[in-house]
């Protein structure tokens, strides 16, 4: 019994931590790789192994920054510096980004919604392992999950999706619980 209040306990303690609270150090490669195997533990309909994952760190997340911003100034000529700026810092505050793709491609058996979902999955997932490896970790995604540009940069095919930016990192400062739903209003009995 001990050992399932325990998973229980690490589920009801999941939280954000806004990519702007995350810092070095980052995962090293030893510790993303423990992260991503319990990642792919997720439920896969058809054994598709239908997601992947680009890792953003290092220079990569400045590369990324300059041309976020550009793209920016391209989408929108009037907005703002400090807008522009925003987008050039969006990928440069934790330590490593890792973007998940999902295959949405044709497929006779498993429907792309069903492969979506089991992609969402490894998106939470890779939050429960960042934490339980004392990292702060956050899901995003944001306008340039979707801008075509930026999706051929990352190298995301048209018959791909970007699931979410996994941003993860050291944490500046714990972050406060917050007010969350509560369950027994969401439930109710389907009665024949």
């Amino acid at each position: 019994m001990n050992g399932r209040n325990t998973a229980l306990d690490v589920l009801d303690a999941r939280r954000s931590v806004p990519a702007m609270q995350l810092c070095e150090p980052g995962p090293d490669p030893e510790q993303l790789l423990r992260m991503l195997r319990s990642a792919v533990r997720v439920p896969d309909h058809g054994k598709r192994v239908p997601w992947r994952f680009i890792r953003i760190a290092g220079e990569a997340r400045a590369a990324l920054g300059d041309r976020l911003a550009a793209r920016s100034r391209e989408r929108d000529p009037q907005a703002s510096d400090a807008a522009v700026e925003k987008d050039r810092q969006r990928f440069q505050h934790a330590p490593l980004v890792l973007t998940v793709v999902a295959d949405q491609g044709e497929d006779p058996k498993i429907p792309a919604s069903e492969r979506l979902l089991s992609a969402g999955c490894v998106c939470f997932a890779l939050l429960q392992a960042a934490q339980a490896l004392g990292f702060g970790a956050t899901w995003l995604t944001g306008w340039a999950a979707y801008d075509p540009e930026i999706r051929r940069l990352l190298g995301v095919a048209d018959d791909e999706v970007v699931a979410g930016f996994i941003h993860i990192g050291s944490m500046r400062q714990s972050v406060p619980e917050r007010d969350r739903p509560d369950p027994s209003l969401l439930l109710t009995d389907w009665i024949p």
